[in-house]
């Protein structure tokens, strides 16, 4: 049986290329979508894998074209943020085609919008949608609910996330940029997601060695506080990264560095779980966090066409809108992503 392929919308973009690269080196051939025909076009031939790749434009208004494109794989990987902007119109393609979907979504109220609007439908076309199975919210849900594993009530789960070296896309940056500005914001407190306006405070966190205690910025405003609280008997969910993230003053100007310096990125993914005055963690450290993101993304995906859930041999849900955790049970998945030399984990 010759192997399924999957589609990338937002091929041409950095994640893209190194999604498309790492789904070709495991065997499968890819479809190329996006809005710039020619630039898809331009990176079949750089690819050189020949009928293995195929093109499929399709701007974000052409439905028939987005509907088309989903259509020619059984999963769809999208790689093109920000997603509050290019999000809505691709999920509604793949759940219509009954294409599984995966994301690299930072957006806290973007991954909340998918479970509220898009939730019911999925179900019903028997389509798995996973959004943020990538660095930023997907590694921090799938830390949690390994260090939360067993326990039948958590009291808070914090979240830690260490970057140095991270040089922006043009994507990123307008995300960046977007939730840097956002006044209201999801947050999980007592037992309750709140939205509403929440001023950045900062405070200290503890990372293993040789990180130790850095200064933080609160509440980063990335999926992990809608999706933990989902398979996580917890309280509070707070989400931060260090302070010194954003103050390189080359994050925001490294639009068009090549890929060898964008894979300079050092980082380390923290998780505490506290209850009763006791604690357990877990994390995981790591160089190139945007091939990291990839590389889950890929194993989500290959995973959901050759064991799906349409198959029912999949461990996790067979349709719906779910956090990562929820499809993929986090210890198993995250020692895969260990193996594939993705980060070094650790779970205490």
């Amino acid at each position: 049986m010759s192997a399924a392929p999957i589609a990338i919308y937002g091929a041409t973009g950095h994640t893209g290329r190194l999604v498309a690269t790492e789904i070709l080196a495991r065997g499968h051939p890819v479809v190329l979508g996006g809005r710039d025909a020619t630039g898809l076009i331009a990176l079949a031939a750089e690819l050189g894998e020949g009928d293995r790749v195929t093109v499929r434009p399709a701007a974000l208004t052409d439905r028939a074209a987005l509907r088309a494109f989903a259509s020619s794989a059984p999963v769809l990987i999208h790689c093109a943020g920000p997603y509050s902007r290019t999000g809505a119109p691709v999920v509604a393609a793949a759940i219509d085609a009954g294409t599984h979907y995966v994301d690299h979504a930072v957006e806290a109220r973007y991954v909340k919008t998918l479970f509220d609007a898009f939730g019911t439908a999925a179900e019903r076309a028997g389509v798995l949608v996973c959004p943020g199975l990538s660095f930023y919210g997907g590694f921090g849900d799938l830390l949690a609910a390994a260090a939360t594993r067993g326990r039948p009530s958590v009291e808070k789960v914090t979240v830690g996330y260490a970057v140095s070296g991270w040089r922006l896309t043009t994507g990123a940056r307008d995300t960046a940029d977007q939730l840097i500005n956002e006044v209201e914001r999801i947050t999980f407190t007592g037992g309750t997601q709140r939205i509403g306006p929440h001023p950045t405070y900062t405070t200290e966190f503890v990372f293993p060695p040789p990180l130790g205690s850095r200064e933080m910025i609160g509440p980063f405003p990335t999926g992990d506080a809608v999706t933990i609280p989902r398979h996580v008997p917890t309280r509070d969910v707070e989400v931060l990264l260090t302070a010194g993230t954003f103050a390189e003053p080359e994050a925001f100007t490294s639009e068009h560095v090549d890929a060898a310096e964008r894979a300079r990125t050092a980082f380390t993914v923290a998780v505490d779980v506290r209850t009763g005055g006791t604690s357990r963690s877990a994390h995981l450290t790591g160089h190139d966090l945007w091939w990291a993101a990839a590389v889950a993304s890929v194993e989500g995906a290959l995973d959901l066409a050759l064991d799906g859930p349409s198959t029912g041999a999949h461990p996790g849900p067979k349709s719906g809108v779910c956090s990562p955790a929820e499809v993929f049970p986090a210890d198993p998945f995250l020692r895969r992503l260990e193996e594939l030399g993705a980060f070094v984990l650790t779970v205490n």
